[in-house]
């Protein structure tokens, strides 16, 4: 029960956190003139990462390494997967031009970045500081972009979040006390969970990675969840997108490239997540080039492929975990022909779609 009560408590405290960064956040950015796409790429999706970088920077502080980028590999493939899935469920999602052309292209290059440095097994504090400039270089840039959209940018906030945000603007006291305040329930609640999780994996008989992967990725990726669903429902679905594409980039860059600099040595990347995880996250990242391409919207079978392969790929997680007898024939089943079959859909839709194009 103690076990349950503390995991129920962080879960809780990194959601009601990462509502109170956000909102303080969103605000204050509405007297930056920010617009829509740019307040999902970047308020809404760094605010609702903030969970996923209090955990893996507490994880690295803490010795739990494996935790730190299980978490990261697998959150990232459950806001592509899962979010993005439910959502185009809910209803099509339309993908702005930008994020096909420039930031779907950057999440891939970060994913093959990652990638690449983890191949020794390690992603070391200098390899980290690389990782954190990125991020820093790339905010920086979407915040120039933004504001040379000039009147423009102020005219689609206000068509996003009414007329009446900017004033709200003025009370830069009680957003920066919300800011302050949803940080402090983030550290709370990213210490409840790791503990939670690590005193699972010991009573189920699981590997931390395993856990990372899955129990607490999911729980990490709630805010993104409920941001993305409320964005999809209300009708703002460039909010919906751009909350999964900026969430997975600041993951990638921002929270491996802080855990990194928190953690000692640097961060050890098991073999594991080197041989399997870390490509399917990189495949699942490329995959969404086609699929933006067709027409530049997620259609409701595409969210479905892509719900459905987030529960395949849960499951096989947890038969390999477990030793299941089940778990070879399964594998067959996903290389012999899910993925083939998938593989050739989507580049029959990517070529279709450069065909169209051409004869426009």
């Amino acid at each position: 029960m103690t076990l349950l009560l503390l995991f129920a408590g962080g879960l809780i405290a990194l959601i009601a956190g990462a509502n109170l960064l956000v909102r303080g956040a969103s605000t204050l950015a509405a007297v930056l003139g920010i617009s829509p796409l740019v307040i999902g790429l970047t308020v809404v999706a760094f605010g609702t990462s903030a969970p996923e970088m209090a955990v893996s920077v507490q994880s690295a502080w803490s010795g739990k390494t494996d935790l730190a980028v299980g978490n990261v590999v697998g959150s990232n493939i459950f806001n592509v997967l899962f979010i993005l899935g439910l959502s185009a469920l809910i209803a099509p999602l339309v993908v702005a031009e930008q994020l096909v052309r420039k930031e779907v292209p950057i999440m891939i290059g970060a994913s093959l970045l990652v990638l690449v440095l983890a191949q020794g097994g390690l992603i070391s504090r200098v390899e980290g500081g690389i990782l954190f400039a990125l991020v820093v270089a790339y905010t920086v840039y979407l915040i120039g972009a933004a504001r040379r959209e000039g009147a423009a940018a102020s005219a689609d906030y206000e068509r996003e979040y009414g007329a009446q945000a900017r004033s709200r603007g003025g009370h830069l006291a009680l957003q920066g006390a919300l800011i302050v305040g949803g940080l402090v329930l983030l550290v709370l609640g990213s210490d409840w969970l790791v503990q939670a999780a690590v005193q699972t994996a010991r009573l189920l008989g699981l590997s931390e990675v395993v856990i990372g992967l899955t129990i607490v990725a999911a729980g990490t990726s709630l805010p993104e969840v409920a941001a993305s669903i409320a964005a999809t429902l209300k009708g703002e679905r460039d909010i919906a997108v751009g909350n999964v594409v900026g969430s997975n980039l600041f993951n990638l860059l921002a929270v491996l490239g802080l855990s990194s600099l928190i953690s000692p040595s640097g961060l050890t990347v098991a073999p594991a997540l080197i041989s399997f995880d870390i490509p399917v996250m990189l495949a699942v990242a490329v995959a969404c080039l086609p699929i933006f391409f067709s027409g530049y919207r997620i259609a409701r079978w595409e969210g479905a492929l892509f719900l459905s392969y987030y529960v395949c790929y849960a499951a096989y997680l947890l038969l390999s975990a477990t030793g299941h007898d089940a778990l070879p024939a399964f594998s067959r089943v996903m290389l012999l022909f899910a993925v083939p079959l998938t593989a050739i859909t989507l580049v029959v839709i990517l070529v279709r779609e450069l065909a169209a194009q051409r004869r426009i």
